[in-house]
């Protein structure tokens, strides 16, 4: 299973994720919420079905300098991006099985697919901005 707690001690598991090419579900949350505490268990559970994908778990106060200006209006809001791809960015219900089968959906598109859909529309487009593999690279550079 890959699965990890981002702390800013394991950023290079994250960013060896990226780099390696494998999605990344990324599940912002925080810990004061209720519905986050809640869908953590079967987000865990979900990581454990998918052993061939990287899931992380991101507390958005905690790691507040990785996600920065992000638009997180609910919880839970997911990240799933392959690469420098980001294939989702958004809100979904506490339940991962609409995520699972996007995911799912997600994985069978070819590199040029994901590539020509993240250019699709504005709202795609903004999903570009939200791409773990350069907000790490910034902190690497601030740091």
């Amino acid at each position: 299973m890959s699965y990890q707690i981002f702390t800013a001690s394991n950023r290079e598991e994250l960013a060896a994720a990226l780099a390696d090419d494998k999605w990344v579900v990324a599940c912002l949350c925080a810990g004061w919420c209720g519905s986050c505490r809640e869908y953590a268990v079967n987000f865990a559970a979900w990581a454990e079905r998918s052993p061939q994908h990287h899931f992380v778990w991101i507390d958005i106060e905690d790691q507040a300098d990785l996600v920065g200006d992000l638009d997180i209006d609910n919880f839970p809001t997911l990240l799933m991006q392959r690469g420098s791809t980001v294939g989702f960015f958004g809100a979904m219900e506490p339940d991962t099985r609409q995520a699972e089968r996007l995911l799912q959906a997600l994985s069978t598109k070819s590199r040029d697919e994901l590539e020509r859909e993240a250019r699709s529309s504005a709202e795609r487009r903004e999903w570009q901005e939200c791409d773990l593999q350069q907000r790490l690279n910034n902190l690497s550079d601030a740091g």
